[in-house]
C-alpha cells in the first residue's frame, strides 16, 4: 500500500489553499458586482422618478393654472399650451412608470396585450407632444408674419379645435391602428423572434418593439421630421420679422415720426417672441440730443435681435437636442439589421421623455401671465400677486405695439401715429397677447 510523501502532501495543501483563497476571491468579486449592480439601480431609480415627478408637477401647474385664472382663458392661444401640458402630463402618468419599471427590472411583467397598448400610447401621445409644438410655433407664425393686424378675426375657436383635435387624431394613424395590427412587424417577424430569445423571455415577460423600414420612415416623418421642417421655417420668419419690424421703428424715429410736442415719445423695443406680452413694445418718454437717441435705438434693435435670436435657439435647441437623436436612430436601425445597441435605443427614448418636462418651462413658464398664476396657486392666492397681475393686465391694453405700429406706418404719411396706433391696438389685443407665448 502506497503512502503519499511529504512532499506531496505539502502540493496539496497549498493547492487546496490556493483554490480556497481564489474561490473566496471569486465571491467577493460577484458580491461587489452585485452591490454596485444594486447601487446603479437604485440610483437609476430615483433618477427617472425625479423625471417624472418633475413633468408631472410641471404640467399639472400649467393646466391648474388655465383653470383658476381667467385672464389665461381668454386668450384662444393659451389653449395650445394647456392641450400640450396635458399631452405631456399623460406621458409622464401612463408611458413613463411602466418604461421606467422595464428598465429598473430588466423584464416586462404586463402581458403581450398590454405590452401592444404600452406601446401605441407611447407613439400617440409623444407624437402629439411634438405636433403641439409644431402648432404653437405655425400660431406665432400666423399671428406675426402673416396677418397680424387681423389675427384676431383669423384665428377662430374653430380653427383653434380643428388644430388642436389635429394634434390628437393624427397621431393615431401611427400609433394604435398600425401598432395593434402588427403592421410594423411585418417581414421582420424572425429578427423579433430572436431578440426574445436573446433576452431570456416569451411574448409575456418581454416586450420586444421593432419596426420595418416603411413604419420607420412614414413613423418618423409624421412624428418629427414634419413638424421640425415647419417649425424652423416659422421660427425663421417670426426671427427676420421681429429685426425688421425693429430696424422700421428706428428709422421712422429718425426721420422725426414721433411726435414732437411736449417731451417725444420713444418706443422701447422688445422682440415680438418675448416671454411677456406687456413688455414687447411699451412708451416712454425720451429727452435728450438726437445722437443720444439715436444709440438709445441702434442699442434697443440690437437687444431686440439677441433677445429673439437666444430664445429661439433655445426652443429650437432643447426640442432638436431631445428628440433627433432617437428619430434618427429609428430611420437608420432597420437599414443596419437592427444593430444599435438597447441601452442607446434606451438613453435616447428617456431623452425624448424629458423634452415632456422641459415644455412647461419653455412654453408656459418663461410667459409672465402663467408666472403670475403660477405664484397665486404656490403662495395660496397671496392678494399681492393678484395685483400684480391685474395692473400687467391693464398695462397691456394701455402699450404701444411696435410691430403692428411699424406694419401700420409704411402705409402712412409722416405725421403723428399716435391716433392710428391706439385705433390699431383697440382691435388686435389678442394678437399681441399671442406674441409673447415664449
Amino acid at each position: 500500500m502506497a503512502t503519499a510523501s511529504p512532499q506531496q502532501s505539502l502540493d496539496d495543501i497549498i493547492k487546496t489553499v490556493l483554490e480556497d483563497h481564489h474561490l473566496q476571491q471569486q465571491q467577493q468579486q460577484q458580491q461587489q458586482q452585485e452591490f454596485l449592480s444594486s447601487l446603479e439601480t437604485v440610483v437609476l431609480t430615483i433618477f427617472l422618478s425625479i423625471i417624472i415627478i418633475m413633468t408631472v408637477f410641471g404640467n399639472l401647474l400649467v393646466m391648474v393654472a388655465l383653470c383658476k385664472d381667467r385672464h389665461l382663458r381668454k386668450k384662444k392661444t393659451n389653449y395650445f399650451i394647456v392641450s400640450l401640458a396635458f399631452a405631456d402630463l399623460l406621458v409622464a402618468v401612463v408611458v413613463m412608470p411602466f418604461a421606467a419599471v422595464e428598465l429598473t427590472t430588466g423584464q416586462w411583467r404586463y402581458g403581450q396585450i398590454f405590452c401592444l397598448v404600452r406601446t401605441s400610447l407611447d407613439v400617440l401621445l409623444t407624437t402629439a407632444s411634438i405636433l403641439h409644438l409644431c402648432c404653437i410655433a405655425l400660431d406665432r407664425y400666423y399671428a406675426i408674419c402673416c396677418q397680424p393686424l387681423v389675427y384676431s378675426h383669423k384665428m377662430t375657436p374653430v380653427r383653434v379645435a380643428v388644430m388642436l383635435g389635429s394634434c390628437w387624431i393624427i397621431p393615431t394613424f401611427i400609433s394604435f391602428l398600425p401598432i395593434m395590427q402588427n403592421w410594423n412587424a411585418i417581414g421582420i417577424e424572425d429578427i423579433i423572434e430572436e431578440r426574445r430569445a436573446l433576452t431570456g423571455g416569451s411574448n409575456d415577460t418581454s416586450c420586444v418593439f421593432l419596426v420595418n423600414q416603411p413604419y420607420a420612415l412614414i413613423c418618423s416623418a409624421v412624428a418629427f421630421y414634419v413638424p421640425l421642417a415647419l417649425m424652423v421655417l416659422a421660427y425663421q420668419r417670426i426671427y427676420v420679422t421681429a429685426t425688421t419690424h425693429a430696424r422700421q421703428i428706428e428709422t421712422l424715429q429718425r426721420a422725426g415720426s414721433a411726435p414732437a410736442c411736449g417731451t417725444a415719445r420713444a418706443v422701447t423695443v422688445r422682440s415680438s417672441t418675448s416671454s411677456d406680452p406687456t413688455e414687447l413694445y411699451r412708451p416712454r418718454t425720451r429727452a435728450g440730443s438726437p445722437s443720444t437717441d439715436q444709440a438709445a435705438v441702434v442699442n434697443s434693435r440690437m437687444r431686440v435681435e439677441t433677445k429673439a435670436a437666444k430664445t429661439l435657439a433655445v426652443i429650437m435647441g432643447c426640442f432638436c437636442l431631445c428628440w433627433a437623436p432617437f428619430f434618427i436612430t429609428n430611420v437608420v436601425d432597420p437599414f443596419i439589421h437592427y444593430s444599435v445597441p438597447w441601452q442607446l435605443w434606451t438613453a435616447w427614448l428617456w431623452l425624448g421623455y424629458i423634452n415632456s418636462g422641459l415644455n412647461p418651462f419653455l412654453y408656459a413658464f418663461l410667459n409672465r401671465a402663467f408666472r403670475r398664476a403660477f405664484l397665486m396657486i404656490l403662495c395660496c392666492g397671496d392678494e399681492r400677486y393678484s395685483r400684480q397681475g391685474s395692473c400687467s393686465y391693464r398695462q397691456t391694453h394701455g402699450s404701444l405695439n411696435g410691430t403692428s405700429m411699424a406694419l401700420r406706418l409704411s402705409f402712412l404719411p409722416n405725421q403723428s401715429y399716435s391716433d392710428h396706433g391706439q385705433t390699431v391696438l383697440a382691435n388686435e389685443q389678442e394678437s399681441h397677447d399671442s406674441l409673447g407665448k415664449q
